[in-house]
């Protein structure tokens, strides 16, 4: 069957979807599958749809989507769960902005409740051309798999202690300024569930390569895949030839996208040239630092985040004998400080 979409999700990107696709009525319930949809209702908040540009339109009632089957396991959002089965006119959930469609089970006030999505299809793939034979699609066909590189690049890991705690941010304002100072930067978004968002933004900022999960064919990552996932992203980002990468993790270090598995692994601890965290709060701020110590064996370089939007928050973290800089009101000075840390690991920016 073919059908017109209206709207795709970014989470689809890998495909290169156009507006015209072929549906199939068997559905592989697995995470990543690319399906259509009907959006059922209409929404006034959280109510749009990343495109693969990321872009975001707003969702009306009777618009056709593609997504991807996955999970959510958001503390600010929806908390919904990969179905074990899926069929035409099954009634699902979309989960998050870029396109994750899922079974919601709880959510956040703020949000609202979820868009109801009917199930329409699984797309098809023809890869071969000429064929009339068709391919499940899913995320998982034209993902990056990573190089096998013996190159290791610095990496500054950005963390935080739950959503909304200033990663993008931080993450952003150190990718400015390691640009500013000659260095090729390579973006990065570790954990979380899809969205464009978070590394065009580090792209505006002046990362010369940016690449995140749903890249390697994933839309929802957990302890399961997020370490393997990393590790495909950062030899892919060293063989683009950055100078440094600045990876975000997203949600926090105690959420259930797999930052842990990340902060734990040895291997990936040894990419790290500086840890930041961004914390809410000074409980936050105390938490996560000895958290960092006691779980994962590391020390935190700098402390930013709303926990230092003032002189009181910034006065608890030096309390702690660590850096406290704002990367919102003082972006330079935060960026010089990680700059500083990570120097020694650092070769010479190119020339302008």
């Amino acid at each position: 069957m073919r059908i017109h979409l209206d709207k795709i999700g970014s989470v689809t990107r890998n495909l290169h979807l156009g507006r015209q696709v072929t549906l199939r009525q068997e559905i592989e319930a697995t995470p990543g599958a690319v399906v259509v949809g009907g959006v059922h209702g209409e929404k006034s908040v959280y109510n749009q749809l990343e495109d693969v540009h990321g872009r975001l339109s707003v969702l009306h009632s009777e618009d056709v989507i593609a997504g991807t089957l996955g999970h959510r396991n958001a503390l600010q959002g929806y908390e919904g769960v990969m179905p074990t089965e899926v069929k035409v006119g099954d009634s699902l959930h979309l989960l998050n902005m870029g396109g994750v469609i899922g079974k919601a089970i709880s959510g956040s006030p703020d949000v609202g409740a979820p868009f109801e999505v009917e199930i329409l299809g699984q797309v098809l793939l023809f890869p071969e051309f000429g064929t009339r034979i068709g391919v499940p699609a899913s995320i998982s066909n034209g993902a990056i798999e990573g190089h096998v590189n013996a190159r290791r690049v610095p990496v500054v890991f950005v963390a935080g202690t739950c959503m909304q705690s200033g990663k993008t941010r931080a993450a952003c304002a150190l990718v400015r300024r390691f640009s500013q100072e000659g260095f090729s930067v390579g973006g990065a978004k570790l954990t979380g569930v899809s969205l464009l968002r978070d590394i065009l933004s580090m792209r505006d900022y002046g990362a010369d390569a940016i690449l995140d999960f749903t890249d390697a064919g994933i839309a929802c990552t957990g302890p399961e895949n997020s370490a393997r996932i990393a590790r495909v992203i950062f030899n892919e980002l060293a063989a683009r030839s950055v100078d440094v990468i600045v990876a975000e993790t997203g949600d926090g270090i105690m959420g259930e996208y797999g930052v842990q598995t990340i902060l734990a692994d040895p291997e990936l601890k040894a990419w790290g040239a500086a840890f930041v965290l961004c914390a809410n709060d000074p409980v936050g701020v105390a938490g996560g630092v000895a958290h960092f110590r006691t779980v994962f064996g590391l020390d935190v370089d700098v402390v930013t985040g709303p926990a230092t939007d003032n002189r009181v928050g910034a006065r608890f973290v030096e309390s702690l004998g660590l850096p406290a800089c704002n990367a919102r009101t003082n972006p330079k000075q935060f960026g010089d400080l990680v700059l500083e840390k990570i120097r020694p690991h650092l070769g010479k920016p190119h020339e302008n």
